[in-house]
């Protein structure tokens, strides 16, 4: 859909998920074997614009290619991570969101420290939409890949910032954690988060901030790639809103 052509121009058996949970978890850990629309539209884009200015992320995934054509450059870690991704997405060489979601919570549930009702179906299926670069509803090696990364990444954030050793990051610690995980938003946005992803206190689960992320960095890539003069304003049709919006 439009996010995607915006970013670039998402186990089965109870034997094969533990043993990938395992595998991945070791990644997760840095282990492995080595390795307008009107007047809260025009707010909310000003609210991005203001911020998209100072993030900088890495370069998206770029579009995936035959899976066989494995690269000689790659790092034992990426081939390892390769063998994994071949039992996790099966015979058509892609994650599904009911995939993405299983190896999510058998790997998180390995890890007693990090607080978590799971990843819902709901939330892989956005996570699926804003990284699908070629709309089919699945996720490639490539894809998946950029999102096991950053996922990697932002949980090593989140523990950083869990200062009471709650499993959460509090409310107190929330902006900051999101400074540290290149996003450098104002206030307003910042509460804005809070009532859409924490919990009644103020305090955020790793699932909901690692939906959080996801999305944050989906959009901003999105922003960014829509505003081509660098101006920190863009222009878009309704259709191209509503496929923005409605497909992440």
């Amino acid at each position: 859909m439009f996010l995607a052509k915006a970013l670039l121009s998402g186990g089965s058996g109870s034997g094969r998920g533990g043993s990938l949970a395992r595998g991945l978890g070791g990644l997760l850990t840095g282990g492995g074997h080595r390795g307008n629309l009107g007047g809260l539209v025009g707010g909310l884009v000003n609210l991005i614009s203001e911020a998209a200015a100072q993030y900088n992320p890495e370069p998206p995934p770029p579009p995936h290619h035959h899976f066989t054509n494995v690269e000689a450059y790659e790092s034992e870690e990426i081939r390892q991570f390769r063998r994994l991704f071949v039992q996790l997405a099966g015979d058509d060489m892609e994650v599904c969101a009911t995939e993405l979601r299983d190896i999510l919570n058998k790997v998180v549930s390995r890890h007693q420290d990090l607080k978590t009702d799971g990843f819902s179906l709901d939330t892989c299926r956005s996570m699926v939409a804003v990284m699908d670069s070629d709309t089919n509803g699945k996720l490639g090696f490539e894809e998946f890949k950029y999102l096991w990364n950053n996922i990697k990444k932002w949980q090593c954030v989140y523990k950083q910032y869990d200062t009471y050793q709650s499993g959460t990051v509090g409310r107190a610690q929330l902006p900051d954690a999101l400074k540290a995980a290149g996003f450098h938003l104002n206030e307003q946005l910042c509460q804005v988060i809070v009532r859409r992803y924490a919990d009644e206190d103020g305090s955020m689960d790793f699932n909901n901030f690692i939906s959080c992320l996801v999305r944050l960095d989906s959009m901003f890539r999105a922003f960014k790639s829509l505003d081509q003069d660098g101006s920190g304003q863009i222009k878009m049709t309704i259709e191209d809103w509503l496929q923005l919006t409605m497909y992440s």
